[in-house]
């Protein structure tokens, strides 16, 4: 399990998982309950590049937002493995 401490939104941290490039697991710690959640289950299944393009550049308060910090934590990950 990967973690991510995401910045400059109401989520605390973000776990998840990507094995041979799909996201097998997503949770969200803090946030909004319910939009994370869903976050989470849309993403879970999906292709790494797919949830980085459809989630980055999302917006809710300070230039960023719960997806587009998931967005960056994959990119990350993605960069790093």
């Amino acid at each position: 399990m990967e973690t991510y401490i995401p910045k400059s939104v109401c989520s605390r941290k973000i776990n998840f998982e990507v094995e041979n490039n799909i996201v097998t697991k997503c949770e969200f710690v803090g946030g909004c309950a319910g939009n994370t959640q869903g976050i989470s289950k849309l993403i879970v299944g999906m292709n790494i590049d797919e949830a980085i393009t459809r989630l980055s550049g999302i917006q809710c308060r300070n230039g960023t937002s719960c997806p587009d910090q998931l967005a960056r934590a994959l990119s990350e990950y993605k960069n790093n493995n």
